[in-house]
């Protein structure tokens, strides 16, 4: 996989479902707790719940050079279970067949806006807008017995969301520019229930920069003759960091900005058995958890949420020497004086 992608995509699920990943954990009550664009309305009633996210950073190169920006984020979907009865259905809150069993919970699908590629001299001077329209829908997925009957459904649902994602560069010296990405939920609203306006919301939202021709600068380790401007960048909501190239350094083609504060450079290690959602945990301890779960709780953490089930299939097929590469690695000697 792409590295910046797999960079992206740790962000994009960073507390999807957390450890013990089971419904019934109290942790995983309360989700969808980074980078959330809410509805405008919403957040007018709730502050600390914005409605809108904004990076700057700061690119070098010609007019020339060329931008694509795509901002990715992930809509709540709405997990229901039925029951056949008769020709229709009855909605429960979980549902045993052919030996599977199904709870009702919220999963989400991955959206993307893309602006781009375009060159910086057009962008300076007409800006660029992409309109931020997802229609409301909804999908059945039957459900059958041994026998082949239909015993119930699995219903998912989906918001309509509205919004738009804004791109400006400015000249501060010959080739110097600033950038400025701003998104924005205009979806509508009424109410005051947070939990419904969350399906309404941009949830996990981060943006990723790409030039042709140019050069980011690190916001992070800006070079001195930079610095007042890289200080004067306002983000909100987002924290920009350079990601892909080679051997690091104060400049890169690609940029995250991420709402979850990285270093320049970020990696995932070549020793992780995949995605665990939590970024914040050592991943032989997620692993060793997991493996140390009763049949009771295997079973919940199996039908709370497909991407549950793959991290217990994925633990569950580690071998000896993958379990010994989890303990520990030494990537970079430095003396210390």
């Amino acid at each position: 996989m792409d590295p910046v992608r797999a960079i992206a995509d740790a962000v994009l699920y960073e507390g999807y479902i957390l450890w013990p990943y089971r419904r019934s954990a109290l942790k995983n009550q309360r989700r969808w707790t980074f980078g959330g664009v809410y509805p405008r309305a919403h957040s007018e009633q709730h502050p600390d719940d914005p409605w809108a996210m904004r990076t700057q950073c700061l690119l070098t190169g010609g007019d020339d050079a060329t931008l694509e920006v795509r901002v990715r984020f992930l809509q709540v979907v709405c997990r229901r279970v039925g029951r056949a009865v008769g020709d229709g259905l009855e909605l429960v809150d979980e549902l045993e067949v052919a030996g599977e069993r199904h709870l009702a919970w919220d999963e989400a699908a991955e959206r993307e806006v893309v602006l781009g590629p375009a060159r910086l001299r057009s962008i300076a001077a007409a800006g660029r807008r992409a309109t931020l329209e997802i229609r409301a829908g909804s999908e059945r997925e039957d459900l059958r017995n041994e026998r082949g009957h239909r015993a119930g459904a699995l219903l998912r649902s989906w918001h309509a969301l509205e919004g738009a994602v804004d791109l400006a560069a400015e000249r501060l010296e010959p080739e110097l520019w600033r950038l400025t990405v701003t998104i924005a939920n205009t979806t509508p609203w009424e109410g005051d229930d947070r939990e419904a306006a969350l399906e309404r919301t941009l949830c996990s939202t981060h943006t990723v920069l790409r030039t042709t021709g140019g050069a980011f600068i690190s916001l992070t380790d800006p070079p001195a003759s930079v610095r007042a401007r890289a200080e004067a960048c306002e983000n909100a909501g987002t924290w920009p960091v350079l990601v892909g190239g080679v051997g690091g350094g104060q400049f890169s083609d690609t940029l995250l900005s991420s709402p979850i504060i990285l270093e320049d450079h970020p990696r995932i290690a070549p020793e992780s058995p995949g995605d665990l959602f939590d970024g914040g945990e050592i991943d032989q301890m997620l692993v060793l958890n997991i493996l140390s779960l009763t049949d009771e709780e295997k079973a919940e953490m199996r039908a709370s949420d497909p991407r549950a089930r793959e991290i217990l299939e994925r633990t569950e097929a580690l071998t000896p020497a993958e379990m010994a590469r989890l303990h520990g690695t030494i990537r970079d000697w430095q003396v210390l004086r």
